[in-house]
């Protein structure tokens, strides 16, 4: 279930009013199932993957980059696997936990844990939206924003690519103001 932070410390659950929240910044959020193949419930279970073990995981959700390829001309996907597990996580987290922008949409599917995107509205005011297993994210290109992990610092979600080039962070220095949301 996500859940989004406004500055003024209101939290929204419900995913219509969350959607109207973000209207502005048109911002795509959709639940996805996972279906129930016994064998990518057990993958996911699963705290590290190999690289064979994360490939089985990617082909069992293909129906959903299928479509994206169809509608959207996406052309890759990749599965990131972050926990407390991973060395320099904090080190690795640090270029994305800054307000910037991307020249292609940031699009990821959660499929196991979850984190935190913040935004900055056109009017200036931040938001902060936690992202949740069967999540599925669309952040348009030039949109400003923040990403980092909950308090519990583990997700598994399959990332979308138009082209790779596309998500290279444009920092804009503009500051951080809501607090962190709380999952």
């Amino acid at each position: 279930m996500a859940i989004l932070k406004l500055e003024d410390d209101t939290i929204l659950t419900d995913i219509n009013h969350i959607a109207q929240e973000l209207t502005a910044l048109n911002i795509q959020l959709n639940r996805w199932t996972l279906g129930d193949n016994p064998e990518l419930h057990r993958l996911l279970a699963e705290d590290s993957l190999n690289d064979d073990e994360k490939e089985q995981v990617l082909k069992a959700l293909d129906v959903y980059f299928n479509k994206l390829q169809q509608t959207a001309g996406y052309q890759s996907r990749d599965l990131i696997v972050l926990h407390p597990g991973v060395p320099n996580l904090d080190e690795l987290m640090v270029k994305f936990d800054q307000i910037h922008t991307h020249a292609d949409d940031e699009v990821r599917y959660v499929i196991d844990g979850e984190a935190i995107f913040g935004f900055v509205r056109p009017d200036g005011s931040q938001v902060e939206l936690t992202v949740q297993k069967e999540e599925y994210i669309n952040v348009p290109a030039g949109t400003e924003h923040w990403f980092h992990l909950t308090p519990a610092r583990r997700i598994k979600a399959v990332r979308y690519f138009i082209s790779a080039e596309g998500w290279v962070p444009l920092y804009t220095n503009k500051e951080i103001r809501v607090h962190r949301a709380v999952a």
